[in-house]
């Protein structure tokens, strides 16, 4: 028995997810979105997806360009979110305008003082229910070195030290 849409959104608010505005350019265009609905799917080769709603203007832009760039915002950057969220009423073309943006691999927009940038190619997308999903190979990967990461957890932003250096790893992975 599957649950109503409300108690699946409100245990999703729960499940906190740092915030990314994911950039394609290409034939389609050039357009961004923010988006919590990202994940790793693998490391050899290294692959992960991001869920798109079908119904957004952007969905076929996205299919067309056959790349994208991951770009994981730092606290610092909290505004860009609203803004690739269409909540500032900044046009497509104007959004970009703000922000340190240069390009890694494939052509899709990079901020390149993200707290990283994954640049991808699209090796599969999958319709399932109201979203799109892409799965993308990560061909270039971009760190910049920031004290806090921007998460969204219980409908808020929060933000979450990052440990900038890594001492060990841990036996134990999580997956």
């Amino acid at each position: 028995m599957a649950i109503d849409k409300n108690s699946f959104r409100n245990a999703m608010a729960r499940l906190g997810a740092a915030v990314s505005v994911v950039t394609t350019d290409g034939p389609g265009g050039k357009c961004g979105f923010t988006c919590t609905a990202v994940c790793s799917v693998t490391d050899e080769p290294a692959t992960l997806l991001v869920c798109i709603n079908r119904s957004s203007q952007m969905n076929p832009v996205f299919k067309k360009n056959d790349v994208f760039c991951v770009n994981v915002l730092s606290a610092e950057q909290e505004h860009l979110s609203g803004i690739f969220a269409g909540c500032a009423g900044v046009a497509m073309g104007e959004r970009f305008l703000d922000g340190n943006w240069g390009t890694l691999t494939t052509g899709a927009p990079a901020l390149l003082d993200a707290v990283e940038a994954l640049d991808c190619r699209v090796i599969g997308i999958k319709e399932v229910g109201t979203h799109t999903v892409l799965f993308g190979r990560v061909d270039a990967v971009s760190f910049h070195e920031t004290p806090k990461s921007l998460i969204y957890l219980n409908r808020k932003y929060h933000s979450l030290p990052i440990a900038l250096t890594v001492e060990r790893q841990s036996s134990c992975a999580v997956a």
